[in-house]
């Protein structure tokens, strides 16, 4: 197991993630089928943002559970935190530019 844990929270940890991927791939998609519908650039950008926050958790993901076999559990978990913040801030940053174009 990648997690010294237990199985439990590893779990705990795919379902989320993989709910987060779900959902977030789903609101990107809706929001690209709004911005080719109307063709307003700041539904792109709303789908740019939520894309890099849903991306930015599977990364994290596959961080969380593969990197522990090769460097250990402390560098994954710094590692995943920083990946995760790091994509969910450039994420939310471009959503905020979002609600304010034109």
């Amino acid at each position: 197991m990648p997690h010294e844990s237990g199985a439990g929270i590893t779990t705990a940890i795919v379902i989320v993630k993989t709910g987060v991927l779900v959902f977030g791939g789903l609101i990107t998609y809706l929001s690209l089928k709004a911005y080719r519908r109307t063709g307003a650039s700041a539904l792109r950008s709303l789908a740019v943002g939520f894309g890099i926050i849903t991306v930015g958790s599977l990364v994290s993901g596959v961080v969380d559970q593969f990197i522990p076999l090769f460097f250990g559990m402390h560098a994954a978990l710094g590692l995943t935190v920083l990946l995760d913040g790091t994509f969910t801030l450039l994420g939310f940053l471009v959503i905020t530019y979002s609600l304010y174009a034109e």
